[in-house]
């Protein structure tokens, strides 16, 4: 989730690194709990229901001391049966944001952080697996989270995996003696580096729970569906999954290595005057500072964490990967929620003060495209108009161009809406807010965070998460996404088809007409022009629109 912010708690290195290290408890032998043998080394779970869980497998070493900002190493076989029944620390993260209702807290953090969970049906044999990649701007969030628990989705027949990931400056940070270090002249994408090799692990060892290594499924919301689209872009990651389920993506413009391109800094240049701001006068100094000093300093000096161009991991642009057909030919859901900003306003530019000065700025901005932007955002219902046409230019635009584009290699994809509201949400303006399709996906609506608006045990709400949990388990058995007693969900390329989730599902054609065109051809534009952002520019605060290129056209 976007917008989610934890609070840090101070970590006993030493006790985190014998937990990576696999150590045995004299006593663990005589404990009840189903053990899996696997080429990893053999784990002792818990098993509830007909599920059985293993948490807090390591997949790497831990990225600690020299290790911080290099990429990930597989972890040797563990001796003896590794005691999987407690959740590992989460990866090292800012404080909470007061007031969010994505805020978690965690019983503990570490730099020592890259393990996964596993939630398999007992009787499980070559199974679908589903790989859940966490959201929180690739700066927050766990795998670990309660709204993440995997057995109801499990309970559909599927092996659920969860991972953590490096985060923040940790996972991401780019600078010039990092590259100097590296092989291959390169840096930072950490965190999806670690997303590759738990994939990696996943490949080698989820035989052993029951699953077909063959036949994965990556998934994620927000920065986890950004972190889709990297897998799906990345070289390094062919191979590793089967089927992709993106929510609430955002293809944005992405920091080059070395080079400033359409307005955005280079990473290393980022990476460099983040170091700066600190006090490092190179590497060895930013490896002494401590994680949890590192974590929340670095987003006071505006360092964003973002994937990185490097030709490598990241090869190009993810709009031109797409564009060239370059991304993993594999079959694909992605969808947006119609109230995605309300609970993310800060993604707002300051709303003008009435109807004349929206329109004004609008048409400065639009150009000859701003009649079109304003008969889809009219001014006369200024906020819901913001509202929409962040929500449009982010998600919106992002959805479909992925069906349309894994649509165009010839395999099936899927397009949605998610458009259900509840009580406690729609009380506090947030209807169809991001993330909010979470407990319906998961059926943890009695797990979701402190603030979270509360999700109604209504039976229309569980028959809605009853059938969300059927497609997302269809899609991830056969490619089909289908549900007992519910629609059809037809591919997109059959008349631009979707599924609209309110109450129930309901089967529809041609979402909002027009405004994938519109946003499709500024972001043509401003790709062409080559010194602005496509992403972040929206509405008001969209800077001129730059000329009609050929390529555009």
């Amino acid at each position: 989730m976007i917008d989610r912010v934890t609070m840090s708690i101070p970590c006993l290195a030493g006790a985190a690194l014998v937990m990576a290290a696999g150590a045995v408890t004299p006593s663990l032998a005589a404990d009840r709990g189903p053990v899996v043998e696997a080429p990893a080394g053999a784990a002792r779970g818990t098993v509830r229901n007909g599920i059985r869980v293993f948490k807090g497998l390591p997949y790497a070493r831990p990225p600690v001391g020299e290790a911080r900002w290099k990429p990930p190493v597989p972890l040797a076989a563990w001796q003896g049966v590794r005691d999987a029944r407690a959740f590992g620390p989460a990866c090292v993260q800012p404080r909470s944001r007061p007031g969010s209702i994505y805020a978690e807290d965690y019983p503990a953090m570490s730099e020592d952080c890259l393990t996964l969970n596993v939630w398999a049906p007992e009787q499980a044999k070559d199974a679908p697996v589903f790989v859940w990649i966490h959201g929180g701007s690739l700066v927050t969030g766990s795998g670990s989270e309660a709204m993440y628990d995997g057995a109801k989705l499990a309970k559909e027949g599927m092996i659920v995996v969860s991972i953590n990931y490096r985060l923040g400056v940790l996972g991401y940070l780019a600078h010039p003696g990092l590259s100097a270090e590296s092989l291959n002249h390169v840096s930072g994408n950490y965190g999806l580096l670690d997303q590759i090799e738990a994939l990696k692990w996943v490949r080698a060892n989820i035989g052993a729970f029951g699953g077909d290594p063959a036949n994965v499924t990556i998934a994620g919301e927000s920065a986890g569906a950004l972190s889709v689209m990297y897998l799906m872009a990345s070289p390094a990651a062919r191979g590793l999954f089967a089927k992709a389920i993106a929510q609430s993506a955002y293809m944005i413009t992405t920091p080059e290595l070395r080079e400033t391109r359409f307005g955005v800094e280079s990473a290393e240049a980022a990476g460099a005057a983040l170091a700066q701001k600190l006090g490092a006068p190179d590497v060895a100094a930013l490896r002494a500072i401590d994680a949890e000093k590192l974590v929340n300093e670095a987003p006071k000096t505006g360092y964003l964490p973002w994937g990185t161009i490097d030709g490598r991991i990241l090869p190009r642009q993810l709009v031109d990967t797409f564009d060239r057909g370059e991304q993993a030919p594999v079959p694909l859901i992605a969808g947006f929620n119609s109230g995605e900003i309300r609970s993310l306003r800060f993604l707002l530019p300051p709303q003008p003060g009435n109807a004349a000065d929206y329109e004004t700025k609008a048409r400065a901005g639009y150009g000859e495209l701003a009649d079109a932007f304003l008969k889809f955002y009219p001014a006369d219902t200024l906020d819901e108009s913001m509202l929409a046409a962040t929500r449009d230019a982010m998600y919106g635009w992002t959805a479909e161009r992925l069906v349309r584009k894994q649509a165009a290699l010839g395999v099936p994809a899927y397009l949605y809406l998610f458009d259900h509201g509840y009580p406690a949400a729609v009380e506090l303006g947030l209807h169809a807010f991001h993330a909010s399709e979470l407990p319906y996906v998961f059926g943890t609506a009695d797990r979701t965070p402190p603030r979270w608006p509360k999700v109604p045990n209504y039976s229309a709400d569980l028959k809605l998460s009853k059938a969300m949990r059927g497609y997302w388990a269809s899609f991830a058995r056969s490619a089909t996404p289908k549900a007992a007693g519910q629609p059809d969900w037809t591919t997109f390329a059959h008349g631009k088809a979707y599924m609209y989730f309110a109450a129930a599902p309901q089967f529809a054609t041609a979402l909002l007409p027009g405004h994938y065109e519109l946003h499709e051809q500024v972001v043509c534009r401003r790709r062409a022009a080559g010194d602005v952002a496509w992403n972040w520019n929206v509405g008001v605060a969209s800077p001129p629109l730059p000329a009609q290129a050929s390529e555009c056209r």
